[in-house]
């Protein structure tokens, strides 16, 4: 098992893994999914184990349904112990830059090969492009 500096919600039916530095919105996505009806699994801190060939995501006991408003506070919401882990989105430092039309992608974590992609967290259609990302609606998707 490791833990990472990522948040993970289980959204469409699917675990995704929300991974970037510090300040790139990983809790800011995630609170705007947890709004799109997602559930979250963990927040800032995700143990994760492959398990059956699976990625599998936990929270830390310690912070089990917790997640954070920036500005705001910590927030207890409903959540779920676990998601296996289908999908990654690596979001960029505010400012930075995306390819307009990007090649499809995947990230390595712990042997498990995932389908990535880049979004910023701030951009008002990162649900939305998230969401066609995840149905399949993409035409660069692996």
């Amino acid at each position: 098992m490791s833990v990472l500096h990522a948040s993970a919600v289980a959204f469409e039916g699917l675990g995704v893994l929300l991974t970037g530095p510090s300040g790139a919105g990983k809790s800011t996505l995630a609170l705007r999914l947890i709004e799109a009806g997602a559930l979250l699994v963990a927040d800032d801190g995700v143990e994760v184990t492959v398990e059956s060939g699976r990625l599998l995501a936990r929270c830390p006991p310690a912070i089990a349904g917790r997640i954070e408003a920036y500005g705001v506070g910590i927030a207890g919401i409903r959540h779920r112990p676990e998601a296996a882990i289908a999908r990654l989105v690596e979001l960029i430092p505010p400012g930075g830059a995306i390819e307009r039309l990007p090649p499809a992608r995947t990230v390595v974590i712990e042997g498990i090969e995932l389908p990535a992609i880049r979004l910023s967290a701030h951009d008002p259609a990162a649900v939305t492009k998230l969401r066609l990302w995840l149905r399949g609606a993409i035409m660069n998707s692996p």
